[in-house]
């Protein structure tokens, strides 16, 4: 099948309520924000959600969850070692061919790329193969269109498998924290490059299901830190131009999305509390998904 011929660009409006769209490990676990107060869900962690997604499409993944491994392979070595496919290419093989075949088995590898940086426990350092792998998909850092607000609270476990310690009345093992986003509308641009699609052999048929991994984004994702239906994608955007490279920068389109609250609103609430304006370039004429 071809590969793509038209550059891609795409745009997501998200909205959460009273969920943990993307926690900070090194912030107690509180949704990440940057320190002007705004939002971010980082592209990491929209990514792992269109590996799911795709993966629940039926896709080959081999970037994989712990909870979502539908091989058997506990790591990414054992699955690049377990594959027929580059079994067959010998213990030393071509550097071109293996780029070629890892492309064309895992659905991530030829969308998002992967650095294929496996050696043996008893080689030398820098003996191994190391072949990276750079995809045509990239996904910007999403950012809230307004200050977030945080809520935090203390929650109480009713069982405890470490050694109580009592304190002031209180057992300490028994307690945590729990923080979710009040409200928050988020932002992701992306955008899909034709000459690294020639590369990986990305096809416009790849592309029309990165689409629709976007529009259900977050299916199959609930956990206690976001509820079902505490999260979701309220449009998408997606411009398809007429070349493989257009007359306009991926900036360029991004930035013809405008929103902003409407006026007299505070502290946005819900989606209706925003006002949403597109402009028009001549020649890029976005597909709107509108899925509210």
């Amino acid at each position: 099948m071809e590969t793509l011929q038209h550059k891609i660009d795409f745009s997501l409006i998200i909205t959460v309520t009273n969920a943990n769209p993307n926690g900070d490990p090194l912030n107690g676990n509180r949704p990440r924000e940057n320190f002007e107060g705004f939002g971010e869900i980082s592209d990491v962690c929209i990514k792992r959600k269109l590996r799911n997604r795709l993966q629940d499409m039926g896709e080959k993944i081999f970037v994989q969850s712990d909870d979502r491994c539908d091989d058997g392979c506990g790591s990414l070595k054992i699955r690049a070692e377990s594959n027929e496919a580059l079994k067959a290419l010998g213990k030393k093989p071509n550097r071109e061919e293996y780029y070629r075949t890892a492309c064309k088995e895992w659905f991530d590898v030829r969308s998002f790329g992967q650095v294929f940086a496996f050696s043996d426990d008893d080689k030398k350092k820098g003996e191994g193969v190391s072949i990276p792998i750079r995809g045509p998909v990239s996904i910007q850092m999403a950012q809230s269109v307004s200050p977030i607000e945080v809520d935090s609270m203390k929650i109480s476990s009713s069982v405890n498998n470490k050694k109580d310690v009592f304190k002031d009345g209180l057992d300490k093992n028994r307690l945590g924290d729990k923080h979710v986003v009040k409200f928050g509308m988020y932002v992701v641009h992306g955008s899909i490059n034709c000459q690294l699609a020639e590369k990986t052999g990305f096809t416009a048929e790849d592309a029309e299901k990165i689409k629709q991994a976007l529009c259900t984004l977050f299916e199959n994702d609930c956990s206690s830190a976001r509820p079902e239906g505490s999260m979701e994608v309220c449009k998408v955007y997606w411009w398809e131009h007429d070349s493989k490279t257009p007359m306009y920068s991926s900036a360029k389109i991004h930035r013809l999305l405008h929103i902003a609250p409407k006026d007299g609103i505070g502290t946005p609430r819900c989606f209706d509390d925003y006002i949403i304006t597109l402009d028009k370039l001549d020649g890029a004429e976005p597909e709107v998904i509108d899925l509210l």
